[in-house]
């Protein structure tokens, strides 16, 4: 008889209880699922703001003269070029350029760099940043049993985070990070976000993250911040057209595959793991895509359907993502297809459990905030 693992629990596990979330077993952690409704909490986010808990992702930290070079030659991106406070949306891929985990970097000082990983890929991406960063003078160190992330997500989000900090946050601008207290507390705080709308995350000690969440949660309920679970977040970003690693991303794809090839830097001085793969990527011809599909049928489209060339029925690609969308009024779905000539306006269709849903190619993102 073998033993079953127990869940992880966050430094927030206990408000989550109290508050009264379902519960799920995500990437190894006991996360909150949803506290009430999904869909009103999504609604919250899009109107107002939500408290999200995101402590199960993993912090590591690259401190030393050489951890920008050691990130260069790591990374698909050029972090040596970022200036202290700026954050950077980057990727982790093999040497056949499959990606192995999407990550954001901050540049902490001009020493030190904080790599935010998925919480299913720490230990993956903390080996290959050791292994690549050998030869290098930084050490590298998973730090995610000393970190706590809070998000505050939507319209909202900057007043109350202006209230808890005390600061003027206006000038912190998108993609950057700055350091801040919230009482007597210190906190890296981060206008980034995964929902498609205006947030925060504060980064803070695990010990200081149940009185910083209460602080939050308090300035923010007048308001109408409410707490969220990872059901909205994952309907707030596939409307945002934000993709999710385990979805969208995998090993099996190339950031160029996902229409991603934005973030891959070339001619680095020292080089970088995968960058011929990704070279002969992005010069090939390119059939397979991520695209945006929207239904008007009742069913939503749901990871793994296929789907098919209307009248043939041939099938050129499979679903990864899809919900009800609660902004829209209708479903949403991202698909990655293989074909050349998919393009906005193309009608499709999807093999729902054996029955045919009619799906129409949109632009990406679904759904874009007014600014």
């Amino acid at each position: 008889m073998t033993s079953r693992s127990v869940a992880k629990a966050t430094p927030l596990h206990d408000i989550h209880q109290r508050l009264g979330a379902t519960l799920t077993d995500f990437a190894g952690w006991s996360m909150p699922l949803k506290y009430t409704s999904e869909v009103a909490e999504h609604h919250a986010v899009r109107r107002a703001a939500g408290l999200f808990d995101l402590s199960h992702m993993g912090e590591l930290e690259l401190s030393g003269p050489g951890a920008g070079a050691a990130l260069d030659y790591a990374l698909v991106s050029k972090p040596s070029g970022m200036r202290v406070g700026q954050a950077r949306y980057s990727m982790l891929v093999s040497a056949d350029g499959g990606i192995l985990d999407d990550l954001v970097v901050y540049r902490l000082d001009e020493d030190k760099f904080l790599v935010v990983a998925n919480a299913a890929n720490v230990a993956t991406v903390h080996e290959e940043l050791v292994t690549r960063a050998a030869g290098h003078t930084t050490e590298v160190r998973n730090a995610s049993a000393d970190w706590s992330l809070i998000a505050v997500q939507g319209p909202c989000s900057p007043q109350i985070v202006a209230e808890a900090t005390g600061d003027d946050v206006s000038g912190l601008t998108y993609y950057s990070v700055a350091r801040a207290k919230i009482g007597t507390h210190d906190v890296l705080l981060a206008r980034t976000g995964y929902t498609g709308e205006d947030g925060f995350e504060v980064y803070c000690a695990a010990g200081a993250a149940v009185e910083i969440w209460s602080r939050l949660s308090d300035l923010g309920s007048p308001r109408g911040l409410v707490t969220a679970g990872l059901a909205c977040r994952d309907s707030l970003r596939l409307e945002a057209g934000m993709p999710l690693y385990g979805q969208e991303l995998t090993s099996d794809v190339n950031p160029f595959d996902v229409g991603l090839g934005r973030v891959v830097v070339f001619d680095k001085p020292g080089g970088s793991v995968g960058a011929d793969a990704l070279a002969a990527a992005r010069d090939a011809d390119r059939t397979r895509r991520l695209v945006g599909l929207s239904s008007v049928g009742r069913r939503a489209p749901r990871t793994g359907h296929a789907v098919l060339r209307p009248g043939t029925g041939e099938r050129i690609g499979t679903v990864t993502s899809g919900v009800p969308s609660p902004t829209l009024g209708h479903a949403v779905a991202m698909a990655i297809v293989d074909a050349d000539d998919v393009e906005p306006g193309a009608a499709l269709e999807i093999d729902v459990r054996g029955r045919t849903e009619q799906v129409e190619v949109v632009k990406l993102p679904f759904y874009r905030r007014d600014r």
